[in-house]
């Protein structure tokens, strides 16, 4: 059976690729951008690939179009495929019914930490020796591919509520049918499809409604919007999980979160020490533990492999080291999780300096929809480089002024780089923040650093 991908250099679509070729189909795709490192991949893998999205790349006609949810009427290769018939899925559905179905799914949902908590909860199950499948929205370090189909009967998936397709506006999550779903956080983002808070919360009800009354649901305690959601109707065993609070606790031994003991119903399982910091990844690490345990995994067993738990690229990455000053790369797409990775990095360097370089990428960043909330996330920041590129259609100099002096607007990402280069010092720590690619900003900084030093 001949596949083509539309939307296939996206991480999720590329994962549906690579898990389609191992099934042993013919994959090709398109994209606007075939770039690396999603395209060297995606080769090794014998899938070719084609720059744009003109019909040419579906002649001849393949026996199914998988259509991501990037594409949308009006493009040339969305509208060959109505036009000439072709049979199309989207990529959740396709993979709801080809990989997951027969498989016991572990599904990871929440508006934060859903890439890190998916990729630990496949390398715990990994550590217990369940050989589970994975589809991750990055590349775990741990296994360093984003997808497999795996040997054993759990399979471990990033659930996103953002749209399935342009014809089928429910959220991802609702194709995966999982055994065991964690419910990691719940707040206001995508902000281009949905309106409010309570529009994610219903999406979110869909979800449970899917979860059978013999699996389990892992529940954060602190998030008031779950517990909405929950007050909904639920129909499935919860468990909760949180910082001293909930069926599984987590009790910091060290402020920066790289060490916690947990607790399961009031008895001590053990400790944790592990390379990730803030509280946010403990809650993390928390939710993936406890799914684990629901799959059949001895939770007890499985603490002493938190230690080798290696993060997704771009979660605070440390690109590299020069005139000692630190360089990271960090996935920031809401001020939550800008707010979460600054404290735990203050937690760990102490009084040293922070300096952010940020990009508003997200579709909810660049509406202006947090715009409010970004200069409290920025307040661990020494000080703050913002890229207002000139079609950023809001204005920055409210939250610049709002940081006291300690942040500037560049219109460009030379510029940025730039400002960095020249107001960094010795033993400061440089956090480039967007979810997007940033033009290779992270490493464009440590090159003129190296050069100038």
């Amino acid at each position: 059976m001949r596949l083509h991908i539309l939307g296939i250099c996206g991480t999720f679509m590329g994962g549906v690729a690579a898990l389609a070729r191992e099934q042993g189909l013919t994959v090709a795709g398109s994209d606007a951008q075939v770039y690396p490192p999603m395209s060297d991949q995606l080769t090794a893998l014998g899938i070719s690939l084609h720059s744009g999205y003109d019909a040419d790349a579906l002649q001849p006609a393949p026996d199914e179009v998988i259509i991501g949810n990037a594409l949308s009427r009006g493009n040339p290769a969305v509208e060959h495929v109505l036009d000439a018939g072709l049979r199309y899925r989207s990529g959740p559905q396709w993979l709801g019914e080809q990989v997951l179905s027969g498989r016991e799914v572990l599904a990871v949902a929440g508006t934060h930490g859903k890439t890190t908590t998916t990729s630990l909860l496949a390398h715990l199950l990994e550590s217990a020796g369940a050989e589970p499948g994975f589809l991750v929205g990055g590349v775990p370090a741990n296994f360093g591919i984003s997808a497999r189909l795996g040997q054993g009967r759990s399979f471990v998936i990033e659930a996103d509520e953002y749209d399935t397709a342009f014809f089928d506006k429910r959220s991802k999550f609702v194709h995966y049918r999982p055994k065991i779903a964690i419910l990691n956080n719940l707040e206001f983002d995508h902000a281009d499809i949905f309106p409010d808070v309570a529009a994610i919360q219903r999406q979110f009800h869909h979800l449970v409604r899917t979860v059978p009354g013999h699996g389990r649901l892992i529940v954060n305690a602190h998030d008031h919007h779950l517990a909405e959601v929950l007050a909904m109707g639920c129909w499935t065993p919860v468990e909760t999980f949180g910082l001293d609070q909930g069926d599984w606790q987590a009790r910091l031994l060290h402020e920066d979160g790289s060490a916690f003991s947990v607790h399961h119903h009031g008895r001590c399982l053990g400790e944790v020490h592990w390379p990730l910091l803030g509280t946010h990844n403990v809650l993390n690490g928390l939710a993936a533990l406890a799914a684990a345990a629901a799959q059949g995994a001895d939770p007890t067993a499985l603490l002493s492999a938190f230690a080798e738990f290696r993060n997704v690229k771009r979660r605070m990455e440390l690109i590299g080291e020069v005139g000692a000053v630190r360089i990271y790369d960090d996935f920031a797409h809401h001020p939550t999780a800008i707010a979460a990775t600054l404290a735990g990095l203050r937690a760990k360097v102490g009084s040293a300096r922070i300096v952010v370089a940020l990009e508003p990428r997200s579709n909810s960043m660049r509406l202006g929809a947090h715009a409010a909330a970004l200069a409290p996330a920025l307040a661990a920041a020494d000080e703050v480089v913002f890229l207002q590129r000139p079609e950023l259609p809001w204005d920055a100099a409210g939250v610049i002024a709002t940081l006291r002096g300690h942040g500037r607007a560049v219109a460009d990402t030379g510029q940025l780089v730039d400002a960095v280069a020249t107001s960094v010092r010795p033993g400061d720590h440089v956090v480039f923040m967007s979810n997007g690619g940033f033009e290779n900003a992270p490493r464009r900084l440590l090159a003129a650093l190296q050069t100038a030093g």
